[in-house]
């Protein structure tokens, strides 16, 4: 098992490999469909994004509500393939990890080649366990959003799977 900080760093993702158990530490970010549909936009419009995605993770994610005494509600992974019209532009925008489930579609993976980034899976059905990796969080856009809003998060060892390395090689094609 392998144990990486967050921000991810180009060294870090050259040692992962398809298949690779990974425990993740560090901050990273929650956006899912709507929220990548508003990050593309933004950079097809030349705008600023409302985060800086160099080198930065996002964990396809959106919380359920939180229970009292706790931080953050059951924040399991969603399916990663509605993000995939979104991701090649956010790879060029600097982006090097994500986390969620399922496939990934060819031009996310040459995308993820080109750029030197890596896609986690995250165990379905696990999601109460993955909310208490979670010490620290605060929305940081798009609020209106809701569950779907983008949130800062710290994490601890966060448990993942490396489901495409940074060579394009695929857990999903063993």
């Amino acid at each position: 098992m392998q144990r990486i900080s967050l921000p991810l760093t180009g060294e870090s993702i050259r040692t992962l490999r398809a298949g690779d158990e990974v425990l993740l530490t560090g901050w990273l970010y929650t956006g899912r469909d709507a929220a990548h549909q508003r990050l593309f936009l933004a950079l097809q419009n030349g705008s600023a994004l409302p985060i800086d995605l160099q080198d930065q993770t996002i964990y396809y994610a959106g919380p359920a509500p939180t229970p009292p005494g706790h931080i953050i509600g059951s924040i399991g992974p969603t399916t990663s393939g509605r993000m995939d019209p979104y991701t090649p532009a956010l790879l060029a925008a600097g982006l090097k990890g994500m986390i969620g489930k399922g496939k990934r579609s060819q031009a996310v993976i040459e995308a993820m080649r080109k750029h030197g980034a890596v896609y986690f899976a995250a165990l379905g059905g696990a999601a109460a366990l993955q909310a208490k990796t979670v010490k620290q969080v605060e929305v940081v856009a798009y609020e209106d959003l809701a569950t779907e809003a983008i949130r800062r998060l710290f994490v601890e060892e966060m448990p993942v799977i490396v489901a495409v390395d940074a060579t394009g090689a695929s857990v999903y094609q063993k």
